[in-house]
């Protein structure tokens, strides 16, 4: 399968840039090199570069692993756990039956 560069909105790159660099700051304040997280989370190091680059083609797996590795996997479940538009439309969509 060929892969799709990942065009996004410049908004949108800097919310992937912040959650790298997030990603990046948790892993220094833990005191872990990146050949540390890259082989706990089973990534290359050029993948955990990426991740912490904000590159939108990294995959969910990867994100989740390092994550994982350091102690932050249940973020995760906060990823679109707030759905208050959809909650909106739903309230709409009972009020017109």
């Amino acid at each position: 399968m060929k892969n799709k560069n990942q065009i996004l909105f410049p908004k949108h790159q800097r919310i992937l840039d912040k959650v790298g660099e997030n990603i990046k700051v948790a892993r220094m304040r833990r005191k872990l090199t990146t050949t540390q997280v890259s082989e706990r989370a089973n990534i290359s190091r050029n993948t955990l570069y990426l991740l912490e680059k904000g590159t939108p083609s990294v995959s969910l797996g990867a994100l989740f692993n390092v994550l994982r590795v350091l102690g932050l996997q249940d973020d995760f479940l906060k990823l679109a756990s707030d759905d208050e538009y959809g909650r909106k439309l739903q309230d709409l969509d009972l009020l017109n039956k």
